[in-house]
Protein backbone atom coordinates (compact mmCIF):
# COMPACT_ATOMS: atom_id res chain seq x y z
CA UNK A 1 0.00 0.00 0.00
CA UNK A 2 1.64 3.06 -1.21
CA UNK A 3 1.99 5.89 1.41
CA UNK A 4 -0.19 8.71 2.45
CA UNK A 5 0.72 12.36 1.09
CA UNK A 6 1.42 14.29 3.98
CA UNK A 7 1.34 18.27 4.50
CA UNK A 8 3.74 20.98 6.18
CA UNK A 9 2.85 24.63 6.57
CA UNK A 10 4.25 25.23 3.07
CA UNK A 11 4.73 21.98 1.40
CA UNK A 12 2.76 18.67 0.15
CA UNK A 13 4.95 15.79 0.20
CA UNK A 14 4.38 12.85 -2.32
CA UNK A 15 5.59 10.16 -4.10
CA UNK A 16 7.95 11.37 -6.79
CA UNK A 17 7.09 9.51 -10.56
CA UNK A 18 8.96 9.51 -13.52
CA UNK A 19 6.43 12.40 -14.68
CA UNK A 20 8.42 14.31 -12.53
CA UNK A 21 11.50 13.99 -14.25
CA UNK A 22 12.70 17.61 -15.69
CA UNK A 23 11.90 19.25 -11.88
CA UNK A 24 14.26 16.25 -10.68
CA UNK A 25 16.77 17.08 -12.81
CA UNK A 26 16.50 20.98 -11.40
CA UNK A 27 18.78 19.56 -8.58
CA UNK A 28 20.20 16.31 -10.03
CA UNK A 29 21.72 18.36 -13.00
CA UNK A 30 22.88 21.08 -10.40
CA UNK A 31 26.85 20.59 -9.80
CA UNK A 32 26.04 22.34 -6.25
CA UNK A 33 23.62 19.84 -5.26
CA UNK A 34 25.46 16.99 -6.63
CA UNK A 35 28.78 18.01 -5.11
CA UNK A 36 28.57 15.70 -2.11
CA UNK A 37 26.04 13.05 -3.39
CA UNK A 38 27.26 9.98 -3.86
CA UNK A 39 25.25 9.65 -6.87
CA UNK A 40 26.81 10.75 -10.20
CA UNK A 41 26.08 14.34 -12.10
CA UNK A 42 22.93 13.73 -14.28
CA UNK A 43 23.75 15.38 -17.60
CA UNK A 44 20.15 15.58 -19.07
CA UNK A 45 16.57 14.87 -17.84
CA UNK A 46 16.54 12.03 -19.90
CA UNK A 47 19.03 10.34 -18.05
CA UNK A 48 16.76 11.16 -14.49
CA UNK A 49 13.91 9.86 -16.50
CA UNK A 50 15.02 6.19 -17.04
CA UNK A 51 16.34 6.47 -13.34
CA UNK A 52 13.03 7.62 -11.73
CA UNK A 53 11.81 4.70 -14.63
CA UNK A 54 13.96 2.23 -13.15
CA UNK A 55 13.31 3.05 -9.21
CA UNK A 56 10.40 0.38 -7.52
CA UNK A 57 7.18 1.65 -5.84
CA UNK A 58 8.00 2.33 -2.30
CA UNK A 59 7.88 -0.36 0.15
CA UNK A 60 7.08 -0.60 3.84
CA UNK A 61 10.76 0.02 4.54
CA UNK A 62 10.71 3.18 2.49
CA UNK A 63 9.57 6.01 3.20
CA UNK A 64 10.47 8.81 0.02
CA UNK A 65 8.90 12.12 -0.86
CA UNK A 66 8.95 14.97 -3.00
CA UNK A 67 8.92 18.19 -1.80
CA UNK A 68 6.13 20.45 -3.48
CA UNK A 69 5.50 24.08 -2.65
CA UNK A 70 2.23 24.86 -1.83
CA UNK A 71 3.08 28.47 -3.13
CA UNK A 72 3.15 27.54 -6.66
CA UNK A 73 2.79 23.59 -6.83
CA UNK A 74 6.79 23.22 -8.09
CA UNK A 75 8.39 20.08 -7.01
CA UNK A 76 11.85 21.24 -5.47
CA UNK A 77 13.42 18.09 -3.34
CA UNK A 78 13.44 14.53 -2.19
CA UNK A 79 13.86 13.10 0.59
CA UNK A 80 13.10 10.02 2.86
CA UNK A 81 13.71 7.23 5.77
CA UNK A 82 15.12 4.18 5.03
CA UNK A 83 15.47 1.24 6.97
CA UNK A 84 18.06 -1.13 7.63
CA UNK A 85 17.30 -3.96 8.93
CA UNK A 86 20.88 -5.58 9.50
CA UNK A 87 21.46 -2.62 11.58
CA UNK A 88 18.04 -2.09 12.62
CA UNK A 89 18.27 1.55 12.17
CA UNK A 90 16.85 4.27 9.72
CA UNK A 91 18.63 6.41 7.28
CA UNK A 92 17.64 9.60 6.20
CA UNK A 93 18.63 11.40 3.23
CA UNK A 94 17.62 14.48 1.14
CA UNK A 95 18.51 16.97 -2.27
CA UNK A 96 16.66 20.31 -2.56
CA UNK A 97 17.40 22.98 -5.43
CA UNK A 98 19.95 24.90 -4.45
CA UNK A 99 18.15 28.28 -5.05
CA UNK A 100 16.00 27.30 -2.24
CA UNK A 101 18.77 26.31 0.18
CA UNK A 102 18.77 28.48 3.51
CA UNK A 103 14.75 28.42 3.98
CA UNK A 104 14.43 25.36 6.17
CA UNK A 105 12.43 23.50 3.69
CA UNK A 106 14.32 20.69 4.35
CA UNK A 107 14.21 20.84 7.85
CA UNK A 108 10.32 21.18 7.47
CA UNK A 109 9.92 18.26 5.19
CA UNK A 110 12.00 16.13 6.79
CA UNK A 111 10.51 16.84 10.36
CA UNK A 112 7.10 15.47 8.92
CA UNK A 113 8.63 12.63 7.06
CA UNK A 114 10.49 11.41 10.37
CA UNK A 115 7.06 11.93 12.35
CA UNK A 116 4.83 9.87 10.25
CA UNK A 117 7.18 7.24 10.15
CA UNK A 118 7.75 7.30 13.65
CA UNK A 119 3.63 6.82 14.05
CA UNK A 120 3.54 4.11 11.54
CA UNK A 121 6.37 2.34 12.58
CA UNK A 122 8.92 1.46 15.38
CA UNK A 123 11.66 3.44 14.94
CA UNK A 124 14.42 3.01 17.42
CA UNK A 125 17.00 4.55 15.77
CA UNK A 126 17.85 7.28 13.06
CA UNK A 127 20.86 8.13 11.72
CA UNK A 128 22.66 10.41 8.70
CA UNK A 129 25.59 11.45 7.88
CA UNK A 130 26.89 14.66 6.08
CA UNK A 131 30.39 15.97 4.42
CA UNK A 132 32.30 17.53 6.76
CA UNK A 133 32.88 20.50 3.96
CA UNK A 134 28.97 20.45 3.86
CA UNK A 135 27.53 22.17 6.98
CA UNK A 136 24.35 23.37 5.86
CA UNK A 137 23.05 19.46 5.89
CA UNK A 138 25.19 18.57 9.65
CA UNK A 139 22.07 21.89 10.59
CA UNK A 140 19.60 20.40 9.25
CA UNK A 141 20.58 17.28 11.31
CA UNK A 142 20.59 19.02 13.78
CA UNK A 143 17.72 21.18 13.67
CA UNK A 144 15.63 17.35 13.27
CA UNK A 145 16.82 16.13 16.55
CA UNK A 146 20.34 14.09 15.54
CA UNK A 147 23.36 14.73 17.66
CA UNK A 148 26.66 14.70 15.89
CA UNK A 149 28.30 10.76 17.76
CA UNK A 150 31.82 10.72 15.43
CA UNK A 151 33.07 10.84 12.47
CA UNK A 152 33.40 8.57 9.37
CA UNK A 153 33.78 8.96 5.28
CA UNK A 154 31.37 8.04 2.59
CA UNK A 155 32.45 7.63 -1.41
CA UNK A 156 30.95 8.68 -4.23
CA UNK A 157 29.39 5.17 -6.39
CA UNK A 158 31.81 5.43 -9.11
CA UNK A 159 35.24 6.26 -6.49
CA UNK A 160 35.73 9.55 -8.07
CA UNK A 161 36.10 10.95 -4.63
CA UNK A 162 36.31 10.41 -1.00
CA UNK A 163 34.67 13.04 1.84
CA UNK A 164 35.20 13.41 5.30
CA UNK A 165 32.02 13.02 7.30
CA UNK A 166 30.51 13.39 10.48
CA UNK A 167 27.50 10.78 11.84
CA UNK A 168 24.60 11.88 13.14
CA UNK A 169 22.16 9.81 15.69
CA UNK A 170 18.95 9.63 17.30
CA UNK A 171 17.79 6.98 19.13
CA UNK A 172 14.30 6.41 21.09
CA UNK A 173 14.79 6.84 24.99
Amino acid sequence: MPHPNLETARLLLRPVTPEDYQAVFRWCGDPKVNRFMIYPLYKSAQEVRAWLESRSADSPDEFDYGFVLKENGELIGEGGMFYHPEEDLWHIGYNLRSDLWGRGLTTEAMGAIIDYTCRVRQVRVIEACHAVDNPASGAVMQKLGLRCVGDTQYAKQDGSEIFPAKIYRWERS
